[in-house]
């Protein structure tokens, strides 16, 4: 897997089979400097890239949640995104391989980029 360093929300995602690489530790610390407000997590022996997003209330939470909802189709790549009254949990991580692979960064970047059009 070849990292790029540019604006990662313009990067397509590319497909991931089970036997795709996660990412390694290098480009895990060069893909994170993209997208520094996400935590690094590890849940259940599997690292997952992890945001909460505070919103003024119910309905724009609900609203970055549907965009949220938009990109995961589009990618057909699918978060955890837990809803509540002005914060939405996000967490994203390739299912396929047990852990985090560039287009967990990408969609990362593209999460942040549809909460500030938001603002």
């Amino acid at each position: 897997m070849e990292v790029e360093m540019s604006d990662l929300k313009a990067h397509s995602c590319e497909a991931c089979s089970p036997n795709a690489s996660k990412a390694t530790e290098e480009e895990k610390q060069q893909l994170h400097k993209e997208v520094p407000d996400w935590e690094i997590l590890e849940i259940d022996g599997e690292e997952q890239l992890h945001k909460v997003y505070k919103l003024k209330n119910f309905v724009k939470a609900l609203e970055l949640t549907n965009k949220i909802g938009e990109l995961a189709e589009e990618e057909d790549h699918h978060p955890v995104v837990v809803l509540e009254y002005g914060k939405v949990a996000v967490s994203w991580w390739s299912h396929e391989i047990g852990g985090l692979h560039k287009n967990d960064f990408i969609l990362a970047a593209r999460t942040d980029a549809a909460f500030n059009d938001m603002q």
